[in-house]
Order: structure tokens, then sequence, then C-alpha cells
């Protein structure tokens, strides 16, 4: 080989070197020295489950009922008794007992000889159920857009008595239904017994509310407590039924409820330890984060949680003086910030289309949503929020840019979003008014106090304002209306939608409530939805965190 293409080789080699060596530092994990001591917190501070035996408390007839949530609602139909001292046959298949309230963990139940010999095996199965149009509505053939194991029926097959079998999968539900499958027409069994291990890992019992509280405040507050004490496992699960996750927009709101009710802080700290210890290997958030077989994320891209994370931490350390974990956990929320800067134009207005390519921009359950608006509300929002959180930990001088970047974004939202005539603002190309982009608007401070209280007021006039379509969006509604000062508005809207449910019979609040559509699911089946939904627990933190509005 000659000296001048010796030269050009190893010129060649070396820039191949320094290329594949740059290659490897853009491909390093950010948190690799984090890593293992974050999910090793996250495993000190796993809850023990706190176990409690419970027992039905009766029979119930389901009876179609138009008035009725969903169609169907419960009866009483009688004591245990009458289950436990007859046979179970083809005559009673199909009956439905009542545990009274909704339980999280695993049922057992005993089976029984009342006459002649086994001689060949019997089938049962059993449906568990949150709401009665959940028993009563078939299953298959299955329409739904989630997997059809979701749905909670088990078959059980039994070849000796006496038997006590307790179903491996862990349910949610309050009614459980009974069919008969099959059985020799030679002998008579029946249930002896049936118990249900429900698990929470809540140990604290609330304060009371005041005694001025109005009684339908204390029930949106009671059923509530239930909502989250049932999503309070060894994570906050995002609903117990399904998707039994924990999710980081469903993480925030329960942990601000938590703040003010069970006060659990090591589970929020366990929270925000895995979610950090599962990010991506560029430092951005995943969505949401499996337990088992050991943790794991699902790699799910959705923009507005990893903004929540920021503002989940916040609280945390604020509410408790812990320091130490934001301070182990600040580079998350830092790094967080990036996304911020990379879709902000040099305008001050968040590149929304390029975002929602890029991303799952999510916000709420509701079609036709546009959100820009939000995106724009919630850069803001986090951007003052994770300044806040520098400032509890004294890392103002690491994002000293913060205030200038919110402010330009915020004067940028105003000028473009901000229809001056309507006294709304506006989202999108074709100008949509929604609550969501007023909620974000305001929470973000783009909107002052007059201009928040105006928007608010006309908002129920517009006849095509797009309107929330889950209790996720609608806690930011409600927390909009209580930073607009209107809080009269605030505790009727509360009234009005957490109520309603529990004027269709709910003992916990769901995961998807439409005033007008009972049977509204995003997965195309409604008895797939999850009826135990940890993002519609914070009427309890708006009723314990403002008394002044909703305990008198």
């Amino acid at each position: 080989m000659s000296s001048f293409k010796s030269i050009h080789y190893f010129i060649a080699l070396t820039i191949c070197s320094v290329a594949v060596s740059i290659t490897q530092v853009c491909a390093q994990d950010v948190y690799a020295a984090y890593r293992k001591d974050w999910l090793k917190k996250a495993e000190e501070f796993k809850p023990v489950l706190q176990e409690t035996i419970k027992k039905p408390i009766g029979i119930v007839r389901m009876e179609k009922d138009a008035s009725a949530f969903q169609g169907w609602k419960a009866v009483s139909a009688g004591g245990m008794d009458q289950l436990y001292n007859s046979s179970f046959n083809k005559k009673n298949s199909g009956i439905v007992v009542d545990f009274g309230e909704h339980l999280t963990g695993y049922c057992t139940i005993t089976l029984k000889t009342r006459r002649s010999d086994m001689d060949a095996p019997l089938r049962l199965k059993l449906t568990f159920g949150e709401v009665p149009a959940e028993l009563m509505t078939p299953f298959d053939p299955y329409p739904g857009g989630l997997s059809r194991a979701w749905l909670q029926d088990e078959t059980i097959t039994v070849t000796v008595l006496p038997a006590t079998i307790t179903i491996p999968r862990r349910v949610a539900f309050r009614y459980l239904k009974i069919d008969w499958l099959g059985s020799s027409s030679n002998f008579e069994f029946g249930i002896a017994d049936i118990s249900f291990k429900a698990s929470t890992s809540v140990t604290v019992t609330p304060s009371a509310l005041s005694a001025s509280t109005s009684p339908v405040i204390k029930d949106i507050d009671r059923v509530g407590l239930n909502t989250l004490k049932e999503c309070m496992q060894t994570v906050y699960e995002d609903g117990p039924k399904r998707d039994r996750r924990l999710w980081i927009g469903d993480t925030y709101l329960e942990s601000l409820a938590n703040n003010y009710s069970f006060h659990n802080d090591k589970l929020t700290k366990r929270c925000l330890y895995m979610l950090a210890g599962l990010a991506n290997d560029d430092g951005l958030l995943n969505a949401d984060v499996f337990e088992y077989p050991e943790p794991h994320a699902q790699k799910t891209d959705l923009l507005d949680y990893c903004f929540l994370y920021n503002v989940a931490l916040k609280e945390y350390v604020a509410a408790t003086g812990d320091k130490q974990t934001g301070l182990d956990l600040w580079p998350v929320a830092k790094k967080q910030l990036d996304i911020a800067r990379k879709y902000a134009l040099p305008d001050g207005m968040m590149d929304y289309e390029k975002a929602n390519r890029e991303w799952w921009v999510f916000f709420d359950w509701k079609d036709g949503l546009d959100k820009q608006a939000p995106l724009q509300g919630i850069t803001i929002f986090t951007l003052n929020q994770t300044y806040e959180l520098a400032k509890l930990l004294g890392k103002e001088s690491e994002v000293a840019d913060l205030p200038a970047f919110a402010k330009k974004l915020k004067d940028a939202a105003h000028k473009n979003l901000y229809d001056k005539s309507s006294g709304l603002f506006v989202s999108g190309k074709d100008k949509q008014i929604s609550y969501g982009s007023q909620a974000w608007m305001i929470l973000s401070g783009v909107a002052s106090k007059p201009e928040a209280q105006r928007a608010l007021k006309a908002l129920p006039g517009v006849s095509n304002a797009v309107k929330p379509g889950a209790p996720y969006m609608y806690h930011y509604y409600i927390a909009a209306l209580i930073a607009s000062g209107l809080d009269a508005e605030a505790k009727q809207a509360m009234i009005d939608y957490w109520g309603g449910m529990i004027k269709k019979g709910a003992d916990t609040f769901w995961e998807v409530y439409d005033p007008n559509d009972d049977f509204k699911s995003p997965y195309g089946f409604f008895p797939v939805n999850s009826y135990c939904h940890a993002w519609s627990c914070t009427p309890v933190y708006f009723i314990r965190k403002y008394p002044e509005i909703f305990q008198r």
C-alpha cells in the first residue's frame, strides 16, 4: 500500500472511530448512574397490603329499569342462607350475590355435597361485576377494542367434593353472578360459603368532614375515598379491574387526593422512583409502567404525562418537605423540559402539529377535542411548576431561563388564542371552544382573573363548546373554577357531575362519565370500562383542601 493510500486509510479509520464514539455517547443511557438506586428505593417503599376478609351481604335480583344507570338496577332478593341452605342447579343458575361495596382482591368459594355420590365433574361460571349492567350484558361475541380477557368471568371445574376454591385471578367488583354450566343429575351439591380477601395499602382513616358539610358533599367524599382506597395497591393503579398499572396522569391526581386523606407518602415516593427508574434511555418518561414479573415500562410516549411528572414531584416535595427525594429525581424533572424547548417556536407558540405527530397528546377521552390550546397551557403550567420545584430544592440557577421562557409562551398564547370579542380562548385552525382549552389557559395563568371569570361564565352558553369526556378533564375544569375565584360554581359543578354518578348508583367513581350517555366507552364496549378509576377520585382533594368552599 502506498504511503498516500496509507494516510487516507488511517484518516478514514480515525473518522469512523470518532463517529462510532459519538454514536455511542449519543446512545448512552442518561440515567445509567441512577437507575439501579431509583428502582431499589422504589422496592424499599413497596407497601405491605392490608387484607380484610369480606362476606356477601345478600342476594340481589337484577331488574331492567330505563331510569337506572345503563338500564339495570339491583333489587334485594333475600339473605345468604337462601343460597347456602339449598342445592345449586340449573333452576337457580344466574343467582347474584352482593358484597355491598366495591372490593379488590381474591374470591374463595366452598362447595359441598348435599345428596348422593359425585359421579361426574361439576362446572360453574363466576362473573364479577362493578355495576349491574356489567353482569347482564352478554360478553360474546365481543365487540370491544381492548382484550376480551379484561372482562371478569371465570369458569371452574370441580371433580371432588367438598372443595374450597380460590380464584387465582385478582378481581375488582361488587356483584358476583354464579351460573350453573353442568353437573350429574345423580347427585346434588350446594354452595357452603363465599368469602373475599380484600386488599389495599391504605392504613389510615381520614378525618371527618365539618358538621356543616352538606349530605351530598359527604357522599361525594365517601365515594371518592373508596375509589382512591381501591386504587392504592402496591402502586397507584389507574383501575383495579383494568388496566391495573401505574400511569403518570393518574398518579398525579391520586397523590393530590392522598395528600389530604390517607397520607401514604411512601406510596407516592415509590411511584415517583419507579417511573424515573423506567424512563427511556434519552431521559424522557414512559407514561405507564408495570410492576410484574419485574418492573418494566410499556414504552408509551404521552406528552402531557411527561409534564405532569414534574408537577407531581413538586406537589410531593411541597406536601412532605422531603427534599432528598426531590433532589434525587431533579434530573428527571429537568430533562422533561427538553420537550418544551424542542416544540416551542420562535414566536412563543408550541408546535402542536409536530408534537401531535410525534407523541400521543392526550388530555381527555373526547373525540374531536383540539389540543393546541391545552398543550400551550400545560407547557406554561409545567414551566412554572418546575421552577417552583427548583426553588424548593435550591436549583433555580440550573433553570434560570424558565420564568422568561414561560412568559414568552404566555404572551404568545394570549395574543394568538384569546378572542376578545367573546372572552373565550380558542384552539386550532377552526378556533374550537372547549372546556379543556379554558381550563388550561386559566391554570397556566394566561388568563387574568377577570378574563378567567368571563370565559368560564360564558362557556355554558356556548352550544357547540366541547365538554369534558371523563372525570380526568373535569378535574382540571373544577381546578380552573377555583383558581378563578368562582367558588359557588366549582361546588355546584362538583355536585352536578360527581353527584350525578352517585344518583346513578356509583359506590366508586367511573373512568368515563357523560351525563347524557350512560354507554359511552373509548373501547367500543361499555362493560370493559373501569367503574373504579383513579383519576375520578379528586373530589377528595378539592373537598378537603378547600373546606371554605365545599364544607360549608
